[in-house]
């Protein structure tokens, strides 16, 4: 049993993929710390607020921190950005370039000389006008 959990786990695929969520964790909180520290205080400087954080509004007493939901939406689409134009783009042209077109399939049929009939390609004879075929 520990042997087949050993082989599970040394498999290349689950190893790639423990590297990648490890890599996307990283890189999502980078690109959270951008937004925050960098992102939005620079939008906030040109919307007049000094931090997008610090937007809240209250209800009964009960605080919405509508400011950290911006942040969170910002850092989403930055990641998804950041992914579609250095992962995806580039994965989709290198598999075009990479992609052959298949060869085209050999001939089946062929046209008599006589008739201009579809016959099949070892037929000695045209089953249309019976003329012999060389």
């Amino acid at each position: 049993m520990a042997g087949g959990f050993k082989e599970f786990v040394l498999r290349g695929n689950v190893v790639d993929l423990a590297v990648g969520v490890v890599i996307g964790a990283a890189f999502g909180s980078v690109v959270t710390e951008f937004t925050k520290d960098l992102l939005t205080p620079l939008i906030a400087a040109v919307a007049g607020k000094p931090d997008f954080s610090a937007m809240h509004f209250e209800i009964n007493g009960s605080k919405f921190l509508v400011g950290n939901f911006v942040n969170a939406i910002v850092a989403f689409l930055l990641v998804a950005i950041a992914v579609y134009y250095f992962v995806v783009v580039p994965v989709n042209a290198l598999m075009a370039r990479v992609k052959k077109e298949p060869p085209p399939p050999d001939p089946t049929t062929k046209k008599c000389p006589q008739c201009l009939s579809e016959i099949p390609i070892g037929a000695k004879r045209c089953a249309f006008c019976t003329s012999q075929l060389v």
